[in-house]
């Protein structure tokens, strides 16, 4: 709706004097005077507007815009034809459209695997009265949908076109249509009913009558869990009626055999035939019965109706599901009973619980991290899959490897404590995270700190789910102060929202220990890891909650420089250029009025440094409307909606952290409780265990058993009657077997177990070694024993307080390590900043010293030049230096007796790193040289052009190394022919392309580290030795070794030499 609507269909008239009237013509029909030169205003009273409403005018402008819409709408309507073209992937029934179309129904399918089905289950019932059309993914919800989504939404048109409906029409049958059903075939889940919930509201917003028609909206119901028992199969076609069977059956629901269908694609054709066979079990009828059925459409989808969704949302029951066993479907308990699952678990997909801060998918990377052991690093994809496979996550692993990218960001504005490692590149500040690597790129594990918040004692008193038949994650974790708090989050679900700060892990501590000493708390504000800005509190009296103003940093240089050096929280580096570059000028728009002169940054990815040039009086208008105001420097964040899941499932809003941390605190205490309890019973049956292990082994050592030539059985039966303790391995508790889960073997009934002992009662004694059954044992388990008593006194002598003190001491300790970490690297990154704001352009004329050319290089080796080995080497220095390592290791090896002949392998001196450091820049010299223009050689490659990366000072040091060695290799290359040579005169070497050879650098190493290099000599095994660098800026460069390792090099070494290499070692992997 725009201005121009609303005047055509009203006039006001007024009467006024306006100040020297200017108008378009002679007759003076229109007054061209701007507004501000009238001389007066004229304000409309709120009698008159009360009028105005009263007119009607409200409703005219209204009914001419629905008017509007329709006839647009119109333009898209169906009709009643035998054949349509146009429309992919529609497998059309043969008679729709004709004089039976009444009797043909179309079948809506989530997808087209979904379709797939269906085609087979059409093979059964025939193509004349059966369509298919899969949709892609959830429909739009047209009842909060503008015209413009509505008109461009390619599927509602196309469900208009092949159903043949008109918009507006008033539906009292289905002759007028093409098909006279419309049967919706989704997936079992909550997305599935999520799905039907659409397509039901889309028809009750344009034609409600339709839905009045009997059999016009069906629904072809599959299994989601199969259960199967022998020659037995049970089908059920929801989650509670499943959990109610199982449930029920106790003990022996582990003689079944589960499967889960995670949607229409898990069906076999075989089994989709089957379900067409059987369609009159499988389709089930909507039904209205009266307009109550429309007022529960309303309430979950429309806008209007918010207050009205979380009421309906409290008031659930968990169970509740609808009877499959009935033949027909009321649109009212489709909405409370089927739809209602959806938008709970929508909920508790967006919203966290308070106790532990996460949310469902979250909670699974947890456990299955703490299953894992997640202590190795594994590629976020790979760690994903895992993830899936033993959570039971019914979703895209997509979303999973988001999740954990999420769990592992460590950038201002993110999480405060990253509980997953971001090994690789998870996102920046930059864009708020956005460019994290693809995860088959980039590698994660457990953070260090991750079990310090998580105690691995809490683990058994935990109330873990059980979903497709195997045992998942907790219903909620108990770190020992509240995570919520310390991450903060976020998230849009059904009927609610939630957003709640990040907070100070040592405030939150803090107040723990004030509750521990039954002390108040302190009130805790808003606290960001590395923000450097500042978050004020202001003032807010007409809600509960508190509201806080986040501010960067600006600073004035001078009177033309303003510098920033911090933005607010989730304002992000990349969008904040985007809004300086548009106040700056653009070298396109020529005309553009600009603020600002020029935008230069010298900060990195972490870390803001931008510098504004503007003229001195642009800086005074800035200052006099406030820098941080001109420059969009704030950002607001509150606590006024701060919604979790309580303990018990409830959602619940919380006004204060504190009230957060309070109730967290009581929780949490009690666990203390439960765990002081469960540790003294656990060292109990270890004292009980130790005790049985010292009497077997006397026993067996004054022959009072006999071990030896008995059966098991016989062996199981006097441990029972002599009254030793069994011990019987857990077992897990009765649940169906889940398809597809790895199983334990099971094995048929043992001897032992039909004469009435288990196996396994006392195999904590017979697993023993019979080296074990001596009396220096029996000392060793009585000094166990012993300890556990210690054990156990120590432990009823603490209190559940003292326990969570102690966690929180190793939680800080581990807090500490991250904090000077944290300092450490922004130490370097101030170190940066200011290197690069001195200038790089002045400080490369500093580093020229035309010592470095590698003039003694070329000259001394002229006689141990074969080949051309470096010719093209000087010129590929300034285009890529890192490269010609790389091409030495394709190339062909000399064998393994020549290299042995050239170099010593028993030489067992330690390896002369600092000597290597030099390596990689020997060649050029050598190649470039060939004994002919030396001269020439020391000029050509303005080496230290590029030596910014080594400090200046150590060019000296370096050459005189290199002139050391280089005397060496002079005297050794005089004295006999090289190995090398007389490879080549067999075969010609295309190391000689770009560098020496392997063979060159060896035997020249091996002559040298006799003598003046002993110390420096590689270990044994290794066939290279560095000899000489053309440019000592590369002996500063510790980051750029190059290592070249002949076949006889054991794995390790390479390890240890090429750590800092250019090389990628792994990029095959990916």
């Amino acid at each position: 709706m725009k201005l121009h609507n609303v005047k055509s269909h009203l006039w006001v008239f007024v009467n006024a004097l306006i100040d020297n009237p200017a108008f378009d013509s002679q007759t003076k029909e229109t007054l061209t005077t701007r507004q501000g030169s009238f001389g007066s205003k004229c304000e409309l009273s709120s009698d008159f507007l009360k009028k105005v409403e009263k007119s009607g005018v409200i409703e005219n402008v209204l009914s001419w815009a629905d008017f509007k819409l329709s006839k647009e709408l119109k333009k898209t309507d169906g009709s009643k034809k035998s054949r349509i073209s146009g429309i992919p992937k529609l497998e059309d029934a043969n008679e729709a459209g004709g004089k039976d179309s009444d009797k043909c129904t179309l079948i809506l399918t989530e997808g087209d695997s979904a379709k797939a089905l269906a085609m087979s289950g059409i093979a059964v019932v025939g193509r004349d009265y059966y369509g298919v059309f899969p949709l892609r993914g959830k429909l739009l919800n047209v009842r909060e949908a503008n015209h413009k989504q509505i008109m461009d939404n390619a599927e509602i048109q196309h469900i208009k076109q092949i159903l043949g409906l008109q918009h507006g029409k008033q539906y009292e049958s289905t002759k007028g249509l093409r098909y006279g059903h419309l049967m919706i075939m989704t997936d079992q889940d909550h997305d599935g009913s999520h799905i039907k919930g659409l397509l039901i509201n889309f028809i009750h917003s344009f034609w409600p009558s339709l839905l009045k028609v009997p059999s016009f909206l069906v629904e072809f119901i599959t299994p989601i869990i199969k259960a199967t028992r022998g020659q037995t199969t049970k089908s059920f076609y929801t989650m509670p009626e499943y959990e109610e069977w199982r449930k029920n059956l106790g003990a022996s629901a582990s003689s079944w055999t589960i499967k889960y269908y995670k949607g229409l694609g898990t069906s076999t054709a075989k089994e989709g035939r089957k379900y067409f066979e059987d369609i009159i079990d499988h389709k089930k009828d909507f039904v209205w019965v009266d307009d109550q059925d429309g007022n529960h459409i309303e309430l979950a989808f429309s806008k209007k109706r918010i207050a009205d969704r979380k009421q309906w949302l409290t008031n659930f029951q968990p169970g509740t599901y609808i009877d499959q066993r009935e033949k027909q479907v009321k649109y009212s308990d489709f909405i409370n009973k089927e739809l209602i699952l959806f938008s709970m678990a929508d909920l508790q997909r967006s919203i966290p619980s308070m106790v532990d801060g996460l949310k469902p998918g979250q909670r699974k990377i947890l456990f299955c991290s703490f299953k894992r052991n997640f202590v190795k690093e594994a590629k976020v994809a790979q760690f994903s899959g895992y993830v899936s496979e033993h959570s039971a996550y019914h979703h895209g692993e997509q979303s999973l490897a988001s999740t954990i990218i999420g769990m592992a960001q460590n950038f201002v504005g993110s999480n405060n404590i990253n509980l997953m490692s971001p090994n690789g590149q998870f996102g920046t500040r930059a864009q708020g995270g956005k460019d994290a690597a693809s995860p088959r790129y980039i590698f994660t594990k457990l953070s260090n700190i991750t079990r310090s918040i998580f105690p691995k004692d809490d683990d058994i008193l935990l109330n873990y789910l059980n979903e497709d038949g195997q045992s998942i994650e907790p219903t909620w974790y108990m770190p020992i102060l509240p995570m919520v708090l310390v991450n903060g989050s976020e998230g849009i679900g059904t009927g609610w929202s939630t957003y709640i700060p990040n907070y100070n892990p040592r405030d939150i501590v803090a107040n723990v220990r004030r509750l521990l000493n039954e002390e108040s708390t302190v009130p805790m504000h808003p606290w960001y890891r590395g923000f450097k800005g500042s978050i004020e509190k202001t003032v807010n009296t007409k809600v509960a909650g508190s509201t806080y103003t986040v501010t960067g940093i600006i600073e004035v240089v001078d009177n033309t420089t303003l510098r920033i050096t911090e933005l607010p929280i989730r304002r992000w580096t990349q969008d904040y250029k985007d809004f300086l570059e548009s106040l700056a000028p653009d070298p396109k728009n020529k005309d553009k009025v600009t603020f600002i002169e020029d935008v230069t940054s010298q900060g990195d990815n972490e870390d803001v440094y931008i510098q504004l040039k503007l003229s001195e009086a642009n800086v005074n208008v800035a200052k006099e409307e406030g820098l941080v105001k001109k420059f969009k420097l704030t950002t607001t964040i509150g606590t006024t909606n701060m919604h979790l899941f309580d303990s018990d499932g409830k959602i619940r809003k919380y006004d204060t952290p504190e009230q957060i941390l309070e109730e967290f605190f009581q929780l949490r205490l009690e666990f203390y409780c439960k765990r002081k309890e469960a540790l003294l019973k656990n060292i109990k049956l270890d004292l009980k265990k130790l005790e049985n292990k010292v009497r077997f082994i006397r026993c067996v050592v004054d022959n009072e058993i006999i071990v030896n030539n008995r059966k098991r059985a016989d062996l199981f039966l006097e441990l029972r009657h002599k009254n030793f303790d069994p011990f019987p391995k857990k077992k897990k508790k009765a649940e169906p077997t889940a398809v597809g889960a790895i199983e334990e073997e099971e094995n048929e009934e043992s001897p032992e177990t039909a004469a009435g002992v288990d196996p396994s009662d006392y195999e904590y004694l017979l697993s023993m070694s019979i080296g074990t059954l001596t009396l220096e044992k029996i000392q060793e388990l009585n000094a166990e024993k012993q300890k556990l008593v210690d054990d156990v006194v120590e432990l009823m002598n603490t209190s559940p307080k003292s326990l969570w003190l102690k966690d929180l001491d190793a939680f800080e300790k581990e807090l500490d390590v991250l904090d000077q970490m944290d300092l450490a690297e922004e130490v370097q990154r101030e170190k940066r900043i200011k290197e690069g704001k001195k200038g790089g352009s002045k400080a490369a004329p500093k580093k020229q010293p035309k010592k470095a050319a590698p003039i003694k290089l070329e000259s001394s080796t002229e006689d141990n030049a074969a080949e051309p080995v470096v010719a093209k080497r000087g010129a590929q220095q300034k285009k890529a230096p890192k490269k010609a390592p790389v091409d030495e290791e394709e190339v062909d090896m000399p064998s393994l007796k020549d290299r042995l002949a050239a170099f010593n392998i028993n030489d067992s001196s330690p390896p002369d790193h600092s000597a290597m450091e030099t390596e990689t820049t020997e060649q050029p010299a050598q190649k470039k040289g060939r004994g002919k223009k030396p001269a020439a050689a020391a000029v050509k490659p303005k080496a230290p052009a590029a030596r910014k990366r080594a400090p200046t000072q150590g060019g000296k040091a370096t050459q005189k190394k290199i002139d050391e060695m280089l005397k060496v290799t002079e005297d050794n290359t005089s004295s006999a022919l090289s190995p090398e040579k007389k490879v080549r005169k067999m075969r010609p070497s295309p190391f000689n392309k770009k560098s020496g050879s392997i063979l060159q650098r060896g035997s020249t190493a091996a002559s040298a580290s006799s003598e003046t290099i002993a110390e420096a000599s590689p270990p044994s095994g290794s066939s290279e030795e560095p000899v000489a660098a053309a440019k000592p800026r590369r002996t500063a460069r510790a980051t750029k070794k190059h290592v070249y390792i002949s076949e006889s090099d054991p794995e390790d070494e390479v390890v240890e030499l090429s750590d800092d290499s250019d090389f990628d070692l792994d990029a095959d992997s990916d």
